[in-house]
């Protein structure tokens, strides 16, 4: 989960300022969490503590306003009601990491992402890209090989997963779709040789850097189990008291190498 956070806050500087380049300091004064974050941690204290998404989501987002939501949701965050608003947006995959290290079985992983983003997320393509995130992370820490990754994913959820970052780059602009994120984000951790590395390659497709590379870093991490301690203290230091409990807290429940 951290992984998640991490790629949100090497990502932020970058969203509105794309670099199509690996080379970039990971860290800057300007580095700092985003709505990726709040609603990861969110999803993590759903499963920690118990609850619902809904009440959870609204929680910690009115504490945190300023961070970046999309329009959509921070109208929901701040209404009464809690129906879903058909979003196919990235928002679903960007928060559910923790699904994907919480949960021991396929039939679990994808029934819970499908919970955690149809709350708001409720069309197909938004269901379909938590899914696949999750799904990722699960293969991931249970040391299926990338290849196996690949075609598992490709295969269940129609994703091409063949194309190279090479390939992409060059013409890719922002797209906060599922559909227009998640498998690009997940070949960034395909092509990768460690964790920073799939984080570099992440944020230098350009695009929604943040949320893209908060979708990497959480397959990354659960593939190559440890994060380098620079990138794990500079994490922490970036996030409120409350928040790093809980990332702590999840960590020490589910036994994840940090």
């Amino acid at each position: 989960m951290i992984g998640a956070i991490a790629g949100d806050i090497i990502g932020s500087v970058f969203e509105w300022n794309n670099i199509k380049t690996t080379e970039f300091a990971l860290f800057s004064p300007k580095s700092t969490f985003t709505d990726d974050t709040v609603l990861t941690v969110a999803v993590a204290d759903v499963i920690l503590n118990g609850g619902d998404y809904v009440t959870a989501f609204k929680k910690h987002g009115r504490k945190y306003p300023n961070c970046g939501y999309g329009g959509n949701f921070i109208e929901w965050l701040f209404e009464d009601y809690t129906e879903p608003y058909n979003s196919w947006g990235n928002g679903s995959a960007m928060r559910v990491s923790p699904v994907g290290f919480a949960f021991d079985t396929v039939d679990e992983i994808i029934n819970e992402a499908e919970k955690s983003a149809a709350v708001t997320h409720n069309h197909p393509e938004g269901i379909k890209g938590a899914q696949a995130t999750a799904l990722s992370i699960f293969l991931a820490r249970n040391d299926n090989s990338k290849e196996n990754i690949r075609k598992a994913i490709a295969k269940i959820f129609s994703y091409d997963l063949d194309r190279t970052l090479d390939e992409i780059r060059p013409t890719y602009s922002f797209d906060v779709s599922c559909q227009g994120s998640v498998p690009e984000a997940i070949i960034a951790f395909l092509e990768s040789n460690d964790f920073e590395d799939a984080i570099r390659r992440a944020v230098s497709l350009g695009g929604d850097s943040d949320t893209i590379a908060c979708i990497t870093g959480g397959i990354a991490q659960a593939y190559y189990k440890k994060i380098p301690l620079h990138i794990v203290e500079n994490t922490l230091a970036r996030l409120p008291d409350e928040m790093r409990q809980i990332v702590e807290a999840f960590a020490q429940r589910y036994d994840i190498p940090q």
